[in-house]
């Protein structure tokens, strides 16, 4: 389980597999290995999959409480470079995809391809309040609190409800991409969304990206990709799709062979 330190992070991330680099995203009150539970063993036969936790997130460690999309975006560029990888391909889950849509405008060059799951085109902060911790003490929600310690105890020391604050502030203020931004998403784009998804549509992905191909999984909500709901048929095109793209088959010392 390694540990990387840079900038003022101590990022704790999983490298598995081998092939083209994946950089998994994952989303709000989540860390990436829970995040893509359903992808770990699909994906690593044929690429090698990068698991980071966020800043702020699971068990990467930061002095600094706070964060936003936009900064994990540049800690993701970051993470890149010090691993030496010149580019990867993204696949990202909710607020992961936000990260990725912003990397992807900001570092094209480091971006083969986005498969972005659950994304939307703007902030939609309807229901944040359940999250805010006033809101989860008074209906006494022990489960919540529980969970969001455990889960993130080394990224914010045990300090949950400034956890969920900040990511109530950030749900609340993003995806927020500028025009200029939606047009700067020049990588190969899959946009994945259940058809109930209340986050996003694929019908609003495309106007914002009109070459971008999509699928929009039938009788499903914002998490089309885990276990319990369509993983298999969202692994099988996802996996088409960057095969479509070009070989994962190792080719040079930059995808961990």
């Amino acid at each position: 389980m390694p540990y990387m330190n840079f900038k003022d992070l101590n990022m704790f991330y999983e490298d598995m597999g081998c092939g083209e680099p994946i950089l998994f995203l994952h989303s709000h009150f989540s860390r990436s290995l829970l995040a893509f539970g359903a992808q770990i063993q699909p994906f690593q036969g044929e690429y090698r999959c990068l698991f980071p936790d966020f800043r702020g997130h699971g068990r990467t460690k930061c002095e600094s409480l706070e964060w936003d999309s936009r900064k994990i975006a540049d800690d993701m560029a970051d993470f890149l470079d010090v691993l030496e990888i010149p580019s990867a391909h993204l696949f990202a889950y909710s607020f992961g995809t936000t990260v990725g849509m912003y990397m992807a405008s900001k570092s094209p060059e480091k971006v083969r391809s986005l498969i972005a799951i659950g994304a939307g085109t703007e902030p939609n902060p309807e229901g944040s309040e359940d999250f805010l911790p006033e809101s989860i003490i008074k209906r006494n929600d022990t489960r919540m609190i529980r969970d969001m310690t455990a889960r993130h105890f080394e990224a914010h020391r045990g300090n949950w409800e400034t956890f969920m604050e900040q990511t109530v502030l950030d749900w609340r203020q993003h995806p927020n991409l500028t025009e200029e931004e939606w047009n700067a998403l020049s990588c190969p784009l899959f946009f994945i969304n259940g058809d109930s998804d209340p986050f996003g549509s694929c019908r609003q992905l495309k106007e914002k990206c009109p070459r971008a191909k999509t699928f929009e999984v039938p009788n499903c909500g914002h998490g089309p990709h885990f276990v319990m709901e369509h993983a298999k048929e969202v692994n099988e095109r996802a996996l088409d799709f960057l095969r479509e793209l070009g070989s994962g088959v190792c080719t040079d010392s930059t995808a961990g062979c």
